[in-house]
């Protein structure tokens, strides 16, 4: 079955930077595009980035655009988030999705989640 499993999250100052990294199994990883989505406290998922297959188009929300990306390891079926100059709004459970920016939520397939806490 699919599987989805994020890692990476953790405390970090705020300008900082972290990688979170999803291992995906169960799926041909390689024909799917995959993306990023968030949830902070209270509020609902946000998605943030998109990867198509092969890796060459990359999408942004505004809110991280310029700070994050996404990138894919088709070898290792693993899926990527750089995130720099993090400020206490990223804080949140992010979590990698099967699909693209339209087709994440109907995909239903997405991991448990990592914690990132951005503060001083």
């Amino acid at each position: 079955q699919v599987q989805l499993v994020e890692s990476g999250g953790g405390l970090v100052q705020p300008g900082g930077s972290l990688r979170l990294s999803c291992a995906a199994s169960g799926f041909d990883f390689r024909y799917y595009f995959m993306s990023w989505v968030r949830q902070s406290d209270g509020k609902e998922l946000e998605w943030i980035s998109s990867i198509n297959t092969g890796g060459r188009i990359r999408n942004y929300a505004d809110s991280v655009k310029g700070r994050f990306t996404i990138s894919r390891d088709d070898a290792t079926n693993t899926l990527y988030l750089q995130m720099g100059s993090l400020v206490p709004e990223d804080s949140a459970v992010y979590y990698c999705a099967q699909g693209g920016r339209s087709s994440w939520e109907s995909s239903g397939y997405r991991g448990q989640g990592t914690q990132v806490t951005v503060s001083s």
